[in-house]
């Protein structure tokens, strides 16, 4: 497995290289932002390993960039930078894990492999289909460019029906997953539907959120 390191600091970024060579990994090594982007766009990595601190391009740009273009390889954030919202900035921007300096090397192998196994699977930061686009981390939609409000629960629909694009799914699977209940009359989902068509569909002529008759429903991965 061929790894990607990209880490300012010359010694830890050896030390690396070393204990990850002796796991049986592939290292490569890269010593500022500008550099780690160009090796992650042109090389076949498995994973990155990177820091947030780097010189010329910060590892939240580089990962930024990367999700950006499409590419989907795992990333570990690796950072002095221990807050709780230095993290969540960092899994927002399309972060795979982040892990804090000092840290357990057992523990970094243990997570390497563990990324390695779930490998680079499409998982954008930002939803979209055709021109509808939700954010979760920022918690914004919009059509194109005109921003469309909506309520907590109307926001948690449409990102279960964004992330199942093409899907037909069913009023049990959405009670499940945005009311996190069976109990709820299923009626309120038909309401909570037309809601949102309401919002993202009949003001733009669109028609992206779709009735299965006796299925379900389903939201087009075109934006309708």
């Amino acid at each position: 497995m061929r790894v990607l390191v990209v880490e300012d600091e010359r010694r830890m970024a050896a030390a690396l290289k070393r204990g990850l060579q002796a796991e049986g990994f592939a290292v490569d090594l890269a010593h500022d932002g500008e550099d780690g982007l160009h090796c992650a766009r042109t090389g076949e990595y498995d994973v990155v390993v990177l820091d947030i601190m780097l010189p010329k391009l910060s590892g939240y740009n580089v990962c930024k960039r990367l999700r950006a273009e499409e590419n989907w390889v795992p990333i570990l954030m690796l950072s002095a930078k221990d807050g709780e919202y230095d993290m969540a900035d960092g899994l927002d921007l399309g972060a795979d894990d982040y892990l804090a300096k000092p840290f357990s090397y057992v523990v970094l192998v243990a997570r390497l492999r563990a990324l390695l196994r779930r490998g680079g699977t499409r998982r954008p930061a930002v939803l979209r289909a055709g021109d509808l686009s939700l954010d979760p981390a920022r918690r914004l939609v919009a059509r194109g460019e005109t921003p469309v409000e909506l309520t907590p629960r109307e926001f948690s629909l449409l990102e279960f029906l964004m992330r199942r694009h093409d899907e037909v799914v069913s009023k049990s699977e959405i009670l499940e997953h945005v009311w996190d209940t069976y109990d709820t009359d299923p009626n309120v989902v038909e309401v909570y539907v037309g809601y949102l068509r309401r919002k993202i569909d009949t003001p733009f002529g669109r028609n992206a959120l779709q009735t299965v008759r006796g299925a379900g429903y389903r939201l087009v991965s075109d934006g309708g």
